[in-house]
């Protein structure tokens, strides 16, 4: 018992109670840590393969992102579903619910990414070319694509672990678990690429091994916790209505990052017809704008979390508190980091290739995405606190009128008569913009109703 306890206070943060901005730093501070250590190593891929292999290289794996975010968004949603309702249960102190939860979720992960092996392998070589992917990039493309989707189960794995972690406030051991594989991760590709002249193949290699253990980490974690949320192999089963509840929340959350992803394919998909040069620009500065994101990112997390818990305690007028918290964190980060990077972008990106045209090409990116970034993050983090709350559908279709149609009828449209980059990449803010406007209203509207509700029956 008296471990339990000191477990809790090493890694667990009690979000129902107390002051909330110093324990949401607390919280999103590690996590920020891990997305940016992870970018990091993904960073280090890039500079690798455009400095010892050419842009050619370069283009081939920058060119698969929004592919690989598109075929995956569905699965890593679910891990939302499971995010929202461990928090839940744990605040809630539904210790029996939790437990089911637990189990359920960890082997979905594994059967989500047995299912992502065969839709990489046969789906993604079509959906590259269909995206009208370069021939002198194709090859490699493919190459990448299909040793990197082999270790989907463990990056499934981990998404759905770490979220476990997450939900009941345990955002420092998944930067331990990152931290070790992304060490082994940079060490294989110089091995790979530089040591064995592996190319493209090398680089996937080495991030299919590092996902491997950090998948492994985090359910050595989980199999040794002494908490409710342990994890017993022997016992994994699939709770229907649980993977019922989780589904409801997490699929419109990766539906919602599925439409985002159609979007940006379809961007990239224009970004193509610009040739091979453009395509590493854009990709160079694509990989950097991924800090920013990243960081951003931690705080729709953080709210995911810490509304899920004072949901499950019905705390509500914490949630009002914790909204206008994160979304000023927010909006400071992205504001100093976007501004940032494109300051320093010449620099940057000069890391990823020495060519003068790549890096104007990633200039051009980046003042348009990276300036106004914060309205993602205001965007994103506003989804957040909705999904906290279990409401998952209707950020799903604000994001599909106000993100993905959008820049379809905008590439259809504007860009269509105007083909530029610039006219490409200006679609980007503007429906951050429109679609944060509408979150925003939801959010209050649910809110404020909820608030009214528990008032009366208080009353």
């Amino acid at each position: 018992m008296e471990k339990n306890a000191g477990q809790k206070r090493r890694y667990e943060i009690d979000m129902c109670n107390g002051p909330l901005f110093g324990k949401i730093l607390l919280f999103s501070l590690p996590l920020m840590l891990s997305g940016i250590l992870q970018l990091l190593f993904n960073a280090a891929d890039m500079i690798v393969v455009g400095r010892w292999v050419g842009s050619d290289a370069l283009a081939a794996v920058g060119s698969t992102g929004s592919l690989i975010n598109l075929l995956v968004n569905v699965f890593i949603g679910l891990s939302v579903g499971a995010n929202v309702l461990v928090a839940r249960y744990f605040g809630a102190g539904q210790e029996r619910e939790l437990s089911d939860m637990v189990h359920t979720a960890v082997l979905i992960s594994v059967i989500c990414g047995v299912l992502l092996i065969f839709v990489g392998f046969f789906v993604a070589p079509s959906a590259l070319l269909a995206m009208g992917t370069p021939k002198e990039v194709l090859g490699q493309s493919v190459l990448y694509i299909r040793i990197y989707f082999a270790a989907m189960p463990a990056m499934m794995l981990y998404n759905f672990g770490a979220a476990i972690l997450r939900a009941v406030g345990d955002t420092r051991r998944p930067l331990y678990f990152l931290t070790a594989a992304g060490v082994i991760n940079v060490v294989l590709n110089l091995i790979f690429v530089i040591g064995f002249s592996m190319g493209v193949a090398g680089v996937a290699l080495a991030t299919a091994v590092s996902q491997v253990i950090s998948a492994g980490l985090v359910v050595r974690c989980l199999v040794r916790s002494d908490s409710a949320y342990r994890l017993d192999l022997k016992a994994l089963r699939i709770v229907p209505h649980k993977l019922l509840m989780m589904m409801q929340i997490g699929l419109p959350a990766g539906l919602q990052g599925a439409i985002f992803s159609i979007s940006n394919v379809l961007i990239q998909s224009s970004v193509n017809s610009f040739g091979a040069t453009a395509m590493a620009g854009n990709s160079a500065a694509g990989n950097l704008e991924g800090f920013v994101y990243t960081a951003m990112n931690t705080l729709h997390q953080t709210a995911v979390s810490f509304v899920g818990q004072n949901y499950g305690a019905h705390k509500y007028k914490r949630i009002g508190r914790i909204a206008i918290i994160c979304v000023g964190i927010v909006t400071a980060v992205g504001l100093v980091m976007g501004n940032g990077v494109y300051l320093a972008g010449r620099l940057l990106l000069h890391l990823y290739s020495p060519e003068e045209p790549v890096i104007a090409y990633g200039m051009k990116r980046l003042f348009y995405i990276c300036c106004p970034y914060f309205l993602c993050g205001v965007m994103d983090t506003l989804v957040g606190c909705l999904r906290g709350m279990g409401h998952s559908v209707l950020p799903m279709l604000v994001s599909l009128t106000g993100a993905c149609l959008f820049r379809i009828v905008w590439i259809y449209t504007i860009f269509s008569q105007n083909r530029s980059l610039d006219t490409l990449y200006i679609s980007y803010p503007i429906s951050w913009a429109l679609t944060a406007f509408v979150h925003l209203g939801c959010f209050l509207l649910i809110y404020f109703m909820k608030l009214h509700k528990a008032v009366e029956i208080a009353d």
